[in-house]
């Protein structure tokens, strides 16, 4: 039936419907996307970290001005997006920028984009069996991957020498990490079941808590204040910005970035951290160098296809800071898994108290005989192999 008869007939055009939101800065746009939006990106090889914020905003479509999977290498997020049901539009070119209007109500119908009637761009539409295929392609690539990898980790060694060995450039900050365990929180793979597993391990240790950009908004989501915030600033709410916590913003080696322009906006006050690397790492050696003497990672990226997934010669700067930081660094499912909570010293003393006065009134009682003397000392064997149990 032609759009004309349907709009005659008052019958909705076909395809999915929504708000357009426009933005070249992908993390930055999931942080304004609402629920049934259409996301406008240009983010070459998606990664999942980055699929997963948009994910979490619950759009009715991404459109991607560039190819989400090129096949340099296989890449997590296209697959992570058509698993949960989200109409994936690829490589429709960056002229989407230009006909496609902020705030206006857009459709997705098979391979098109349209404004009501008008064809805006055309592109691939991706579903399972076509990011699988693609996936299967790219994983051919794999070694030389690697490769390309290993040469821009000596390159970003050879660049960045004085940071990585000397702690050169380092900022001095006013919160206390000297001595204590520090927890730096990614918005990425299972944060929030992770930071629930960690809560006992939180209050215990009285753990210093590291926002990294949308991190922060993470810590807050779980009912936990981050003490610092380390990023970029664009993946953050205001709300976590002006929520109290010191503020580490990263910037080009001339003092440059978007992070800090945002803050002058909001009249917030933050330390400069100029340097190359990946905002998480800047979180990571800032810890280390201020004297923590644990820190634990949630949503961080730890493993060789995580580091690869995000695609970028930038990531070379995660092995090396994970080789500097070293023991210090332990993930948060290792954490959950062995903490195991210590008794405190005040509800110990109230347990033994009450041990105590059952006994005495237990002994007060036991004129009716020696029977229940003998009852009273079975009972307090017992008690007591409890009491050591709790060590």
């Amino acid at each position: 039936m032609k759009l004309a008869t349907l709009r005659r007939r008052g019958t909705e055009l076909p395809g999915v419907h929504g708000i357009a939101r426009l933005d070249r800065r992908t993390t930055r746009l999931a942080t304004r996307l609402n629920a049934g939006d259409i996301a406008i990106i240009d983010h070459v090889d998606l990664d999942r970290s980055t699929a997963e914020a948009l994910v979490a905003a619950k759009p009715a479509a991404i459109v991607n001005a560039a190819p989400s999977i090129s096949g340099r290498y296989p890449n997590l997020g296209p697959q992570l997006i058509v698993s949960h049901g989200i109409v994936l539009l690829d490589n429709v070119g960056t002229e989407i920028f230009a006909v496609a209007k902020e705030g206006t109500k857009i459709r997705v119908d098979g391979d098109e984009v349209f404004a009501g009637e008008n064809l805006l761009v055309a592109g691939t539409r991706q579903d399972i069996e076509t990011v699988e295929a693609l996936m299967r392609e790219a994983k051919a690539g794999l070694a030389s991957q690697l490769e390309a990898f290993a040469v821009n980790t000596a390159t970003f060694m050879s660049a960045e020498r004085s940071l990585m060995l000397d702690g050169v450039g380092i900022p001095e900050i006013k919160t206390k990490l000297a001595g204590r365990h520090v927890l730096v929180v990614v918005r990425s793979h299972d944060y929030a079941k992770d930071l629930k597993a960690l809560k006992r391990y939180i209050r215990e240790y009285h753990a210093v808590l590291i926002g990294v950009d949308g991190g922060a908004d993470a810590l807050l989501e779980a009912g936990l204040k981050p003490h610092l915030i380390v990023g970029d600033m664009d993946a953050v709410s205001d709300r976590a910005l002006a929520c109290g916590a010191e503020l580490v913003v990263r910037v080009s080696p001339d003092g440059r970035g978007f992070g800090a322009a945002r803050l002058a906006q909001l009249n917030l006050s933050a330390v400069s951290f100029p340097a190359a690397l990946a905002v998480e790492d800047l979180a990571l050696l800032l810890a280390d160098a201020r004297g923590a003497t644990t820190i634990v990672t949630v949503g961080t990226h730890a493993s060789l296809p995580e580091f690869l997934d995000r695609g970028r010669s930038g990531m070379a700067s995660s092995l090396l800071t994970r080789l500097r930081v070293g023991p210090k660094l332990v993930d948060a499912v290792t954490v959950a898994r062995l903490h195991r909570p210590t008794i405190p010293a005040r509800a110990l003393a109230a347990t033994v108290f009450s041990a105590l006065a059952a006994m005495g009134g237990a002994m007060w009682f036991a004129s009716a005989g020696q029977s229940s003397v003998d009852d009273v000392a079975v009972w307090w064997d017992h008690a007591m192999a409890a009491l050591r149990g709790l060590w």
